[in-house]
């Protein structure tokens, strides 16, 4: 079996975000589809905190401004032209990470 070199982007952003007015991780979904991204997966964390303060889930009082996680994999050559594009859309309401990963 032979493994395929590949990048994995990791957006760490809060269900609360928006951009342009609307909720942050659909616009970037929507960006990922038009720009022929093969697949992405949004995890829903349930606490967090980063420089912004901390994210969470509170189930009595009702606050849901939990931590979320995009990740996308796929080529290099795919998600690199996308960086500039994505992090003027993330701003600083959160952290973008690339990581070369190997698929099997």
């Amino acid at each position: 079996m032979v493994a395929r070199k590949m990048v994995a982007l990791v957006i760490r952003i809060k269900k609360n975000d928006s951009f342009e007015g609307k909720r942050l991780e659909r616009v970037l979904l929507d960006f990922f589809i038009r720009s022929g991204i093969d697949g992405a997966t949004v995890w829903t964390g349930v606490n967090g905190f980063g420089k912004r303060g901390r994210s969470k889930v509170q189930i009595e009082g009702i606050t849901v401004n939990m931590p979320l996680l995009i990740e996308v994999v796929d080529e290099r050559k795919k998600i690199e032209p996308l960086l500039i594009e994505i992090k003027r859309m993330v701003d600083d309401n959160g952290l973008v990470t690339l990581h070369d990963v190997d698929v099997l």
